[in-house]
């Protein structure tokens, strides 16, 4: 969201009249104002402000309409409890018992780039502080940011005091106790300002090293510190570098603490803080410099084995000491007691994350060289054992190749009791947690399923091998011949969700193409994509070796995997909306799937009712959670005269579907309004529109569906025909159910997934998707001589000779 400028804007020609904007009214909607949680959006409204501020000093008049207060209010009166579930690392199992936590928010934390607040991160941080409060956690902030908040200030204010000619004259550094003085005041009003709009109260406390020699004084903050949390009071901490008398603070530091890292281990010690949490601009501490991809993060801190190996990079770009800093803070204050987390600040919920004992950041405790190292195989070494093992199994014949696809079919009809009731497991322990039932649905293997997988993987294997087929074959010139053939792409990372199914699919397509694979499943499925994964690497042989498949169950995240673009070649989601565009924008590494299915069936004005009735019920009711179900039903607007869009509704509701309306539709139906065109329901639901002709209905599914899968039923075959090469989507079908878009009904054997991309491989992804290729090149002593060693002829040769 972007206000301004309105200069650029007016340089369009239909917006000249921005030229002459004086006033603007800016409304601001509760969907702007709350987040999806319904809390307040402090990060939002923070940069929202930051545009107002921009825009009001340029000489703008800002009127600002906002919504939100019934939202506002729902959240305040609401008791939201924090899950603090349980760590599966043992190492972080201590946070069950935390209570009170400092949390130190660096300089690089507080502003951005450019020096200026950034309002977005610290609302986000006044958010989660606001949570935990709100749970009984005791909150101490100690935050930086005054001098360089201070500094700004000073500048734009001697910005606006200097005449043309002043400013041409080189500018006296700013005295840094002046910037923390004057930042001082106005970092506290902005704190006191966000946490008011939570409805907590905050305090400000400013300390320097020589306070902390005086006994009665450390008696007395001890008091104090406890009166205000007893009251539920913020108590921020600063040192107050105004009158501070240390000047070079890495040379002549008293000892007692030079920077507001070790303030904060200092705090923690002084007021018996159970955690100490470090918020630095990186995700904690890396073997090396983070911006190096061979630093990998070290999620718990032995002082033993890591001192000497950690490179540290260049400092902050701010503050004072930058990671160094935090470690030597860190490693002070877990040795005295205190476990502390290094992790990043600007993530909107990393401390919260903390608190439930997941494996973020860095952990530093003075237990850790006592731990026993859990043998656990990373993702990085999982990745380089697959592309090892995936070009041993290249190296197989054809038929080698084969004969391991069918002994994994077979193994899994021998296993089909055991796999069952470990998917029985699962799908009960989902049902109790609460999931959806298009979530179960997804996850159960129904009845039929194994021996459905395993005649896929028959298929599979009884197909053309694809590996090394010739795709071209080209004469460069006399004896020197070019071929262009098929190759595996390397290393797979398929990331899915509910599905157990996917894994067998994915797995058995990796094995037939070449390629090696990494499977990170949900945690819904644990239990089934255990023993299926068990069973396909038991029945790989030992030459090409059962890490050709992995199934990564330890504890790398998501995010963790997607840095991995030096080992994975591809990255496939399978699941939500959600995972697959949160994967899309946060790798390098390619993306190949769908983030919706929003399939549409559209039943011309000269269809077969009978046939469309058929079609749209299949299309709906056959599997309503696979991404290639019917979500919108588009029909011609002469079908509402006649009465056979009546028929088709009825039938739609016998069968127990739930429809909304679009504007059309929903008048003339007398059926709720749906809220969105683009929605993927994933159940017993869909939505109906009235559309004038093809075009109409062509129009409308460029712009509310998803390029997946879409339908037209009718009798008329010019119809038909313009529908079948205008509608812009991976699979566009004539009198057919969309339920057909699937990589084994297509006659692929399986499939990885269905991709709605334009590049590389779209629609259901079977083995020649999973392929590239590579040129061969076969001469005999030929040299290029500045082109004149050969006289080229460019001949293409028939593949088969």
């Amino acid at each position: 969201m972007w206000l301004c400028p309105f200069a650029e804007n007016a340089m369009e020609s239909e917006r000249t009249f921005m030229r002459n904007v004086k006033r603007v009214f800016v409304k601001v909607g509760t969907a702007v104002v709350t987040r999806a949680d319904g809390r307040l959006a402090v990060g939002r409204l923070g940069a929202l402000c930051e545009q107002l501020k921009e825009l009001n000093s340029q000489g703008y008049e800002i009127v600002l309409v906002t919504s939100g207060a019934v939202g506002l209010g729902r959240q305040r009166l609401r008791y939201r409890r924090l899950v603090n579930s349980m760590a599966e690392d043992s190492s972080r199992a201590f946070v069950k018992d935390v209570k009170r936590i400092v949390i130190k928010v660096g300089t690089a934390v507080v502003t951005r780039n450019d020096g200026r607040l950034a309002l977005g991160r610290l609302g986000a941080l006044c958010e989660q502080i606001k949570e935990l409060n709100s749970q009984g956690y005791e909150i101490i902030l100690v935050s930086s940011g005054a001098v360089g908040l201070g500094r700004q200030r000073l500048r734009y204010r001697r910005l606006v005091n200097s005449s043309f000619a002043d400013l041409q004259k080189p500018q006296v550094e700013l005295d840094g106790k002046a910037c923390a003085a004057v930042g001082q005041n106005s970092l506290m009003a902005l704190y006191d300002t966000l946490f008011s709009e939570l409805d907590i109260s905050s305090a400000q406390l400013l300390v320097t090293d020589s306070d902390f020699r005086d006994r009665d004084f450390r008696k007395q903050l001890n008091e104090t510190v406890k009166s205000l949390l007893s009251l539920k009071v913020i108590p921020i901490f600063n040192e107050n570098d105004a009158v501070s008398t240390r000047k070079a603070p890495y040379e002549d530091s008293s000892g007692i603490f030079w920077d507001n890292d070790s303030l904060a281990a200092l705090l923690a010690l002084e007021l018996k803080a159970d955690l100490l949490v470090l918020l630095s601009d990186v995700e904690g501490l890396y073997s090396g410099p983070p911006s190096d991809p061979k630093s990998k993060l070290i999620h718990t801190y032995v002082k033993e084995k890591h001192q000497g190996e950690i490179t540290f990079g260049d400092k902050s770009r701010v503050g004072r000491g930058g990671m160094t800093a935090k470690v030597k803070a860190a490693v002070n204050a877990a040795y005295a007691g205190i476990p502390v987390v290094i992790t990043s600040g600007s993530a909107p919920e990393n401390i919260i994350r903390v608190l439930q004992g997941q494996r973020i950041g860095t952990l530093f405790h003075q237990d850790a060289h006592l731990w026993e190292p859990t043998k656990e195989v990373g993702a990085r070494e999982m990745a380089v054992a697959a592309r090892d093992s995936s070009r041993r199994l290249q190296a197989l014949s054809s038929q080698e190749r084969k004969k391991i696809l069918l002994d994994i079919a077979d193994a899994f009809e021998a296993n089909g009791k055991l796999i069952t009731v470990e998917n029985e497991a699962d799908v009960a322990a989902a049902q109790q947690a609460g999931y959806e039932k298009s979530s179960i649905s997804r996850l159960a293997l129904k009845p039929g399923k194994i021996a459905s997988l395993a005649k896929s993987i028959r298929v599979l294997a009884n197909m053309e091998d694809p590996i090394g087929r010739v795709l071209k074959k080209t004469q460069l010139a006399d004896g020197l011949i070019l071929e262009k053939t098929s190759s595996p792409l390397g290393v797979l990372l398929i990331v899915f969700e509910s599905r157990p199914d996917a894994l067998v699919q994915i797995a058995s397509l990796a094995i037939r193409s070449g390629n090696g694979l990494l499977l990170k499943g949900g945690k819904e499925a644990k239990r089934s994509n255990a023993i299926l994964h068990k069973v396909i690497t038991e029945a790989i042989p030992d030459i090409v070796g059962g890490k050709v498949i992995g199934l990564v169950t330890s504890r790398d995240e998501i995010p963790d995997l997607l840095k991995l673009d030096d080992v994975i070649d591809l990255v496939i989601p399978r699941g939500s909306n959600k995972l697959v565009s949160q994967i899309k924008s946060s790798t390098k590494i390619p993306v190949l799937g769908h983030a919706d299915g929003i399939c549409h069936v559209f039943v011309d004005k000269s269809a077969n009712m009978d046939m469309a009735k058929r079609v749209v019920l299949d299309a709906k009711i056959d599997y309503p959670a696979a991404c290639n179900a019917m979500e919108t039903l588009l029909v011609h607007k002469d079908l509402v005269t006649n009465g056979a869009l009546n028929e088709l509704i009825v039938d739609l509701r016998i069968q127990g579907v739930t429809l909304y309306g679009g504007p059309r539709a929903s008048l003339l139906l007398n059926i709720p309004q749906a809220r969105s065109f683009h929605h993927e329901y994933n159940s017993m639901e869909c939505t109906v529109e009235i559309v004038d002709d093809v075009a109409a209905a062509i129009d409308h599914i460029h712009h509310h569906g998803s390029a997946h899968t879409d339908c037209i039923i009718t009798e008329d075959q010019e119809t038909a025909e313009i529908f079948l090469y205008q509608v812009d989507s991976a699979a566009v079908f004539h009198n057919a159910s969309t339920r057909f878009c699937d990589g084994a009904r297509f006659g692929l054997g399986a499939e990885v997934g269905i991709s709605t991309s334009r590049i590389h491989a779209r629609g259901p992804v079977g083995v020649e998707g999973l392929l590239t290729t590579r040129w061969i090149l076969k001469g005999s002593g030929q040299v290029v001589d500045g082109d004149k060693g050969v006289i080229y002829t460019h001949k293409d040769i028939p593949i088969n000779s």
